[in-house]
């Protein structure tokens, strides 16, 4: 039987986020006077509520020594999920576009660690390893769980009886690469 449920969007942005140049974990949504960033309200939670998070925007990776990219969806700037350290392309790459999306559904709800949410992401980019040129093939595309390529877990647990602010972050390990958001949209499916 049906749940009666509607899909909505929750939080988007309307320009570019600021250019993360950094060797540190940072907020993508920066530059955007909080735009983007979704307060889910105390007890927003139930089992079986489905969050998908969508991003787009540019990045930029050095030959020889591009480094990883790293994206996690945080909860008051605690990582729900990790997509674990994703390798980038050896070859260089300026400004290529990218494309990650993230759907999860919460498996447990209540007070301390005791809420969980399981987390299943791709990043898509001609700057991911082995991709080839555009001119010769499509760009590679690498699927992740919490804990990154080849795991599957359930994300950190989170507190659901209280307020809980969700937003992207981006780390990566390298100060020659630079990545910039700039498309981002919070999702609730059911």
């Amino acid at each position: 039987m049906s749940r009666q449920t509607f899909q909505e969007t929750l939080s988007y942005i309307v320009a570019d986020g600021t250019a993360l140049t950094a060797i540190a974990r940072a907020s993508m949504t920066q530059g955007n006077a909080q735009m983007g960033r979704y307060i889910f309200g105390p007890n927003y939670f139930e089992v079986g509520k489905m969050i998908k998070l969508t991003a787009q925007g540019r990045i930029s990776c050095v030959i020889t020594t591009p480094g990883t990219a790293r994206f996690d969806v945080a909860f008051n700037t605690v990582a729900n999920v990790d997509s674990g350290a994703l390798n980038l392309n050896i070859v260089a790459k300026v400004n290529v576009p990218w494309w990650v999306e993230i759907v999860g559904t919460c498996r447990s709800i209540g007070s301390g660690t005791a809420a969980t949410i399981f987390w299943f992401g791709n990043f898509s980019s001609e700057a991911v390893v082995g991709s080839a040129l555009p001119t010769a093939g499509s760009n590679g595309t690498l699927n992740f769980s919490n804990g990154g390529v080849g795991a599957t877990a359930v994300g950190a647990g989170f507190d659901s009886t209280v307020s809980q602010t969700c937003d992207l972050y981006f780390t990566q390990t390298v100060s020659t690469g630079s990545i910039t958001l700039q498309q981002l949209k919070i999702e609730a499916l059911n």
